[in-house]
C-alpha cells in the first residue's frame, strides 16, 4: 500500500497539483479511486464509506490479497483539522482490530511538502501521504 501511494503522490501531483481551493474530498476520493481500480480488479475490493457499527462512515476500505487497508482522506484545512483525521483513523483502527492505517491529505497550500510519511502513535502506525 505504501509503494501504491507514492506513487499516487508523483502521478497526482503531476497533473492534479495546480488545483485550487475548489477541490472537496469528494474530487480527490474519485480520483484516487479510479487510480485504483485496475490495480486491485480482480484480486480485491474497495468499499466507499463503509459504517462501523456504531455507524462511523470509513472514507474508504481496501480488501487486496487477504489484507486490508483502511484509508482516511482528508483536504487540508490546517494541522488541528489534520489531527483530528488522524483521530479519526486511530478509531477506526481499533474498531477493525488493525495496527495500520493509511491517510491521504490533498494539500493545495504553494508551500506544501508532497510525500509519504510514517508516524507512531502510540502501537499504531499510520502511513500519510500528502498531494
Amino acid at each position: 500500500m505504501e509503494l501504491l501511494l507514492e506513487k499516487f503522490v508523483v502521478h497526482f501531483d503531476d497533473v492534479y497539483g495546480d488545483r485550487g481551493e475548489n477541490f472537496v474530498e469528494e474530487d480527490g476520493r474519485r480520483y484516487f479511486m479510479l487510480y485504483l481500480k485496475p490495480i486491485i480488479n480482480g484480486i480485491g475490493n474497495y468499499y466507499v464509506e463503509a459504517r462501523t457499527r456504531n455507524l462511523e462512515r470509513t472514507d474508504l476500505i481496501i480488501d487486496y490479497c487477504g489484507f486490508q487497508y483502511i484509508i482516511e482522506m482528508k483536504v487540508w484545512h490546517g494541522n488541528a483539522y489534520n489531527e483530528r483525521g488522524e483521530e479519526q483513523l486511530l478509531g477506526y483502527l481499533d474498531h477493525y482490530h488493525l495496527t495500520r492505517g493509511y491517510m491521504l491529505s490533498f494539500n493545495f497550500n504553494k508551500k506544501k511538502k508532497i510525500g509519504v510519511k510514517e508516524i507512531r502513535l502510540g502501537e499504531k502506525t499510520l502511513i500519510e501521504a500528502v498531494v
